[in-house]
């Protein structure tokens, strides 16, 4: 792929990034366990668990923003740790997502037949969380879709290099 095309799906994870970042940012900065236990009552360690991969996933987009960000103002462009860096996305941001460390929440493959959402929560999570996830859910899965090449590119690559 050329610099041009790499440069610019670079620029558009960092938007991607940017976005999640302020999402999750923003629903962290105004939750806490008991305020989700009172908006649905719960298991408080389920719940705990929930928000610790919320902020899991925020330290990573943040990483893989930051790095997105200095790699497109960097002169001249290097197309090959750009690749690198959507390498790194795609595995610690959308796998993260789609399947988080503490297993929280699923991905539910039949769905896409289904067309509703495809991460399912392992129990009953309050109204503020499920939409949360629902609003970032298609930004994730188009990302995804737009990465997976990066991802089998590089490892390619490396395996080749060896």
């Amino acid at each position: 792929m050329g610099n041009s095309m790499v440069k610019l799906q670079t620029e558009q994870t960092a938007d991607f990034l940017k976005t999640v970042v302020f999402g999750l940012s923003k629903h962290l900065n105004s939750v806490t366990t008991d305020s989700m236990l009172e908006e649905e009552p719960g298991d408080r360690l389920f719940y705990e668990e929930l928000l610790s991969n919320f902020r899991r996933l925020t330290v990573f987009c943040e990483e893989g923003l930051e790095a997105c960000s200095i790699i497109t103002q960097t002169e001249p462009f290097r197309k090959a740790a750009a690749e690198k860096i959507l390498y790194r996305v795609y595995h610690q941001c959308i796998e993260e997502f789609f399947q988080p460390k503490h297993d929280v929440w699923y991905e539910d493959s039949r769905s896409a037949y289904t067309g509703k959402n495809a991460i399912k929560f392992r129990q009953p999570v309050p109204l503020s969380v499920k939409q949360l996830v629902a609003e970032l859910e298609s930004q994730f899965q188009q990302t995804r879709e737009e990465l997976e090449y990066y991802e089998t590119d590089y490892r390619t690559k490396m395996m080749q290099s060896r």
